[in-house]
């Protein structure tokens, strides 16, 4: 089974996205996503977590809470979904290899570190579309 960690990261009045853009083939067009990855070799759920965010964000982070997880049995994948509390480093500073320019990567489109403002979450196409509601609730219900 395929294990994706991603962070939920309060910044400044809002919480820190990847936007993507330009997406070939997907059925959505440009979307929001959390910030992560998959996780690698024996680094347990935070610590991937915790190192994709620095990849994507050029942030450190620490671990607060998981909040949600969701399977999809259909295509084998595990998603864990941690709060984060920010600890340091330059927001949009990332070096992972979606930032690299090899052509490996060109039909992923842009990836673009974005803060959407706590009353603008609502506005944004967020997926996966299950997390984001809960997130909304909670966000709306002032979890974080």
């Amino acid at each position: 089974m395929r294990v994706r960690l991603a962070g939920i990261i309060p910044m400044e009045d809002g919480f820190a996205f990847m936007h993507r853009v330009g997406v070939k083939n997907h059925p959505i067009g440009d979307y929001y996503t959390f910030p992560g990855g998959g996780q690698e070799g024996n680094e347990t759920l935070e610590e991937g977590t915790i190192r994709e965010i620095k990849e994507e964000f050029g942030i450190d982070v620490e671990i607060v809470e998981k909040l949600y997880e969701m399977e999809n049995g259909e295509i084998n994948k595990k998603e864990y979904f941690f709060l984060c509390k920010y600890i340091g480093g330059k927001f949009g500073t990332g070096q992972g290899p979606e930032f690299s320019g090899n052509p490996k990567y060109a039909h992923r489109g842009k990836y673009i570190p974005e803060i959407i403002k706590r009353e603008d979450v609502e506005k944004i196409t967020l997926v996966p579309y299950e997390i984001r509601d809960k997130f909304i609730e909670d966000v709306k219900n002032g979890r974080f």
